[in-house]
């Protein structure tokens, strides 16, 4: 009789943690119906190969609402910004992106993720998408584009891509979008990199290269200027924009520590390195969109 008690209590205990690990299983998608975590994202993957985005987008959408915590969870919400990306959903990737940094900072793809999240949130402050951090400027008249840059403390540039304008003309009663965030920099000597923020959020990392034996300078600065095609001065020497010995690019911004400053380049081979006299190097086309971006004034803090 106590043989048969132990080995029903046995049998007892073994079915309820087999319940419990069919539970559990059921809950991260690998068994349960058919519509598990990773069917749905084989489901899904299929229909992005054949262009049926929406149907993807239906799938990866009740993979994440269902299994958040399934083994496919981060690889869908990935699969889920690439699928906005592709329709020019910046908004939308950009909540799947942000959502698979902040839930699964561990995971592999979180480096992948970062380069498309600064991408996409390049495309939405160039986009006529407004977001919690814009505000719509109803045009008065006498107003120009130079002074609504400089009440919210932006750039004109960045108004006319946001806004699709090819020229310098507004009219009055038109709607602009204007970013009213506070954008900020800071550079870090001992990666080579420049990270974008607006109100301290991530906006974008960008390679760079800085000086070598750590000559640049350590610290909080402002942009203090801003220049297209720069002239380089030299060692007494004036090198105009065009010459071939003109290393700087195609765009200057200073900082308050004289002699310093984030710029272009001609030796693109050199970003990611202590290459330079101690200022901060670009490429040609990251310090123009940085230089689209950013106004007089930004605060730029360069860190080891």
């Amino acid at each position: 009789m106590r043989q048969r008690i132990l080995m029903g209590a046995g049998i007892g205990a073994a079915v309820i943690v087999a319940i419990g690990l069919l539970v559990w299983a059921s809950q991260q998608g690998t068994f349960g119906p058919s519509n598990n975590g990773k069917h749905l994202l084989a489901r899904a993957k299929q229909a992005v190969n054949q262009g049926r985005l929406d149907e993807a987008q239906r799938d990866l959408e009740e993979l994440i609402g269902t299994f958040p915590s399934s083994p496919w969870a981060d690889d869908a919400l990935l699969l889920l910004g690439q699928v906005h990306e592709n329709q020019q959903h910046y908004d939308g990737a950009q909540t799947a992106y942000r959502q698979l940094l902040d839930h699964f900072p561990s995971s592999a793809l979180v480096a992948e993720t970062q380069k498309r999240l600064g991408n996409v949130n390049i495309a939405l402050l160039f986009s006529p998408i407004v977001t919690d951090l814009d505000t719509i400027h109803q045009v008065r008249p006498g107003d120009t584009l130079g002074g609504i840059a400089r009440a919210n403390h932006t750039t004109i540039e960045l108004i006319k891509r946001a806004n699709s304008l090819e020229g310098d003309t507004i009219f009055p009663s038109q709607k602009l979008k204007v970013p009213k965030g506070h954008f900020s920099i800071l550079v870090d000597k001992s990666q080579n990199e420049l990270l974008l923020a607006e109100n301290e959020r991530f906006v974008k990392t960008y390679p760079v290269a800085t000086g070598t034996d750590g000559s640049t300078p350590e610290g909080t600065f402002t942009i203090v200027n801003k220049v297209v095609n720069p002239i380089w001065y030299r060692q007494g020497a004036i090198v105009p924009p065009e010459s071939a010995e003109n290393i700087l690019g195609t765009r200057w911004m200073g900082i308050s520590e004289k002699g310093f400053g984030i710029h272009g380049t001609t030796q693109p081979e050199s970003i990611g390195a202590q290459a330079t006299a101690g200022c901060v190097r670009m490429t040609n086309s990251d310090v123009e969109e940085l230089f689209a971006i950013v106004p007089v004034g930004t605060e730029v803090t360069i860190v080891d």
